[in-house]
């Protein structure tokens, strides 16, 4: 299969026009995203939902969002990342599987039928994960492009897959939100540096390699800015797989966690990582589920 999208096999970066649609249907009566709302997203790369979960769906997934991590505390699984200095929680992956109330989430139909209408297909769920980031100590994620690391090191060969982040505490501009810089998901920026053997072990914890270089970075801001999407727990937001984005570490005392779900189309299923080494392990990207 052809590279598209070649990334750590030089020795400068560099900055790639999109090749791939963001939307792969016209057809409004594909699902429930209004003319309005598609073009946004087109031009944007995200939708944000306010309060798209009631308060008494909220309290549910934040129980188990509590439960999740009182009972991995002590935990060596794999699906357990920690902080890169400390034993604290950072991730949990596959929730989707390992949690009843989360497996059902991710099949919200409310959810899906707006992802398959964007993705013009059937999907399945890539990746999930919920991200902690608590009170005072909470880390920040780097700006990175999802699509460079799911290409790269999952060889997913097209950009045809999104996220949905669901809030599941009240997210401020100060505890460290998610931001993203809107319409850079049309440009694909090609990092540097060779992927080390198992990178997957050290970049979950704090990512080195496929972050993007700070003129390219500064290029994309000047742009087209960047904006912290804000809002009460049970909002979300869906994001395309190549829009940039991060978030700043939380020094408040309020915490800010959510549970993401990655949703692939099954027209895009994962071939051969295109930095030639070994896949990753299926609880980071689904290959036989």
């Amino acid at each position: 299969m052809i590279d598209l999208y070649p990334s750590r096999v030089d020795d400068n970066p560099a900055i790639l026009k999109r090749k791939d649609p963001v939307i792969y249907t016209n057809d409004l009566a594909e699902g429930p995203l209004d003319a309005e709302q598609m073009n946004f997203y087109q031009k944007n790369g995200y939708l944000f939902f306010e309060r798209f979960f009631s308060e008494e769906e909220v309290r549910e997934l934040r129980n188990e969002l509590k439960r999740l991590w009182d009972t991995n505390q002590d935990s060596d699984a794999k699906e357990v990342i920690r902080e890169p200095e400390s034993r604290e929680i950072r991730s949990i992956f596959a929730v989707h599987r390992n949690s009843e109330i989360y497996k059902r989430l991710s099949q919200n139909q409310r959810l899906t039928n707006m992802v398959k209408q964007i993705l013009g297909s059937e999907v399945y769920i890539h990746q999930s994960r919920i991200n902690y980031k608590k009170g005072f100590t909470g880390k920040e994620f780097y700006w990175h492009s999802d699509f460079e690391t799911w290409h790269v090191e999952d060889g997913m060969p097209h950009m045809r897959a999104l996220s949905c982040s669901i809030q599941l505490e009240d997210n401020y501009h100060f505890n460290g939100p998610l931001m993203v810089i809107p319409g850079s998901h049309q440009y694909f920026i090609s990092c540097v540096g060779k992927t080390p053997e198992n990178h997957y072990q050290q970049s979950l914890r704090r990512q080195e390699y496929g972050v993007p270089d700070q003129d390219n970075l500064t290029w994309l801001v000047k742009k087209h800015g960047i904006s912290a999407l804000t809002g009460p727990a049970g909002s979300v937001v869906l994001f395309d797989c190549n829009l940039m984005h991060g978030s700043n570490g939380n020094i408040t005392p309020l915490p800010r966690s959510n549970v993401f779900f990655v949703y692939n189309s099954v027209e895009n299923k994962l071939v051969e990582p295109f930095s030639g080494q070994k896949p990753r392990p299926e609880f980071i990207a689904s290959r036989e589920r």
